[in-house]
């Protein structure tokens, strides 16, 4: 008897990725942990965008562990950008605010300042979260800012974000 493997669908793929990375990252083995969660974001890019979203997540939370702060947001703001519906289009923008308000409270804030041409150049189809990412810039060197947006969840990360 011939027992023929099939290779895994894509989705198990994804979801024993996941589970292994996971398993690093409570290991404490964050660099296995994030090459996992770098494949599952290039595997879900195009063809499984819940996947694709918290994976992004996933990756800003080890970011933050490794003190990684500025890559803990570009990682957040792919995900958001990526958001395949408004729901998680908007939890996006609350867990980014998240990550903002821990690098305030860290006194980190001025780290988005730096390098975020690739991020901004990613998100320049997006109108109001490009705007958002370029307030968020002005903020992080100190600039004073007056920027309204359509989404109140923007306003509510700036406000905090200034106060």
């Amino acid at each position: 008897m011939v027992i023929k493997y099939e290779p895994l669908n894509r989705r198990e793929r994804i979801m024993r990725l996941f589970r292994e990375a996971i398993e690093a990252e409570n290991a404490r083995d964050l660099e296995t942990a994030k090459r996992k969660l770098d494949e599952i974001m290039e595997l879900a890019r195009d063809e499984e965008p819940e996947f694709y979203f918290e994976a992004c997540f996933r990756l800003a939370d080890i970011f933050l562990q490794e003190d990684n702060y500025r890559g803990a947001v570009k990682c957040a703001i792919r995900g958001v950008h990526r958001a395949p519906n408004e729901d998680l289009y908007r939890l996006g923008i609350k867990r980014l605010g998240d990550v903002l308000f821990i690098m305030k409270e860290e006194n980190r804030l001025g780290e988005v300042s730096e390098d975020m041409d690739v991020t901004l150049s990613l998100v320049k189809n997006d109108e109001e979260l490009y705007r958002f990412v370029q307030t968020l810039v002005k903020i992080a060197r100190g600039e004073k800012v007056e920027e309204r947006f359509s989404l109140e969840e923007f306003n509510e990360i700036i406000g905090l974000l200034k106060g």
